[in-house]
């Protein structure tokens, strides 16, 4: 699927399922808490913080996919389109970083 795909599924769905979209700061709220939960996983799988009964049964992929989801609707309510938006971010990166991270000792 591409991103505009991706973009399009989302909408269509929310048009289906989700009545309508959630309010763009309503979504920002909902985005941290995703990506809280994106940080609770990967502190415990790959970090030093122990498993609790509530992390059973979570998957890192779902919750990803959830980070994912809500920042495509917050997308599409703003109307940017993530294809053009990530082509132009890695044009910006490409340029600005081009031998930043070869030269950084810390990677070596």
């Amino acid at each position: 699927m591409t991103l505009a795909e991706a973009q399009q599924t989302v909408d269509d769905w929310i048009k289906t399922n989700g009545v309508r979209y959630f309010n763009e700061l309503t979504n920002l709220a909902i985005l941290t808490e995703e990506v809280g939960e994106v940080a609770r996983l990967i502190a415990r799988h790959y970090g030093e913080q122990s498993f609790k009964k509530s992390d059973e049964g979570q998957n890192l992929g779902d919750e990803l996919a959830d980070v994912l989801f809500v920042l495509i609707c917050l997308a599409n309510q703003t109307g940017v389109d993530l294809t053009a938006a990530l082509a132009q971010n890695l044009a910006k990166k490409t340029t600005r970083d081009q031998n930043r991270h070869h030269q950084n000792q810390k990677l070596k």
